[in-house]
């Protein structure tokens, strides 16, 4: 098969090189130096799923049409990477592999010729240098969609590549991986690893009060938490009726089932990088979804507020800083 992967960075290359290594024709898309180390010697997988050069085509722009193509770039690079290839996505089948909750309805807009399917990453991967990408903890993708003829596409395609679930509930789906990815904000505030948040005890209580707030806002809205990676709307629901003491016991396991290899997580990436975060799809989109609620988001708020702070900076904070700046915030 033919694949075209928009955005060829820690998940997009990940894809890329296991649909590669399964015998697919692979397109990638990039940009800067890890495009120019793509187009020079390959895109190489390392780590968890063992070590792949992929001889992948790779442009800043697609050069010919697929017959499935997959959009991984950042919420906010959604746009930019879309429209100049719409014309060469008319009518083929589009994986949007995307954190937050708007990225179908963002690439509709953008390349509106296309069949969409929801895609969640469930695996860790680090853009570890230009060309190269290290898989820090295997898991599979979360598929889900109303077009059953693109999403059988898609789920016939990794076939053999990783494990694929399907979800009847995808905006369920992303909204667990919206309490999930609560382990992005604290180490790019930080410089830590998800791990090394856990493991401090006053990080892991703020982390776990964000994660409430999560699915507080959900439950408002009425949200049914599809299963994902060990959570589901059962567990969910049962751990905003705990103490927070007990609360906490979900980022443990969440940190205990990523092994030992510390987990950047996505946002830290892009802080090291000098690239912009995609906290308002994370944290900011449970600020955004509070609106008209009435439930109270103090952490989220605060996590898009220095997380942004960082970006400007350049410099990260220490655990007690932290505590300190979300005492004077309110959260």
């Amino acid at each position: 098969m033919r694949v075209a992967v928009l955005g060829a960075g820690a998940v997009g290359g990940t894809l890329a090189a296991l649909l590669d290594r399964a015998g697919h024709s692979l397109e990638v898309t990039a940009r800067g130096a890890h495009l120019a180390a793509i187009q020079a010697s390959g895109l190489r997988l390392t780590g968890a799923w063992g070590d792949h050069v992929a001889a992948v085509w790779a442009g800043d722009a697609l050069a010919a049409v697929p017959d499935l193509a997959i959009l991984a770039t950042k919420a906010h690079d959604a746009e930019a990477a879309l429209r100049p290839n719409a014309a060469l996505l008319d009518g083929v089948p589009l994986v949007v592999v995307q954190n937050g909750l708007a990225g179908l309805e963002r690439a509709a807009e953008a390349a509106p010729g296309s069949p969409l399917v929801g895609g969640l990453a469930l695996f860790a991967a680090s853009l570890s240098s230009p060309g190269e990408i290290t898989v820090t903890a295997a898991a599979g993708l979360c598929l889900g969609g109303d077009d059953d003829a693109a999403l059988e596409l898609a789920a016939r395609a990794f076939d053999d590549v990783l494990s694929v679930t399907r979800t009847d509930d995808f905006a369920g789906a992303q909204w667990t991986k919206l309490v999930i990815n609560q382990v992005n904000a604290l180490p790019a505030i930080t410089g830590l690893s998800v791990q090394q948040v856990v493991a401090d005890r006053a990080l892991r209580r703020i982390l776990t009060l964000g994660m409430l707030e999560t699915v507080r806002v959900g439950r408002a809205k009425d949200v049914t938490f599809a299963p994902l990676q060990h959570l589901d709307d059962r567990v969910l629901r049962r751990m905003i009726r705990l103490p927070v003491p007990f609360a906490e016991l979900v980022p443990r396991k969440m940190a205990a089932r990523m092994g030992d290899v510390p987990n950047p997580a996505s946002t830290l990436q892009s802080i090291r990088r000098g690239a912009a975060t995609e906290i308002d799809h994370l944290a900011g989109a449970v600020v955004d979804a509070a609106h008209g609620t009435g439930v109270p988001v103090p952490v989220n708020a605060a996590m898009v507020e220095l997380v942004h702070e960082v970006e400007r900076t350049g410099r990260f904070l220490t655990p007690e800083e932290v505590v300190v700046r979300l005492d004077s915030i309110g959260g």
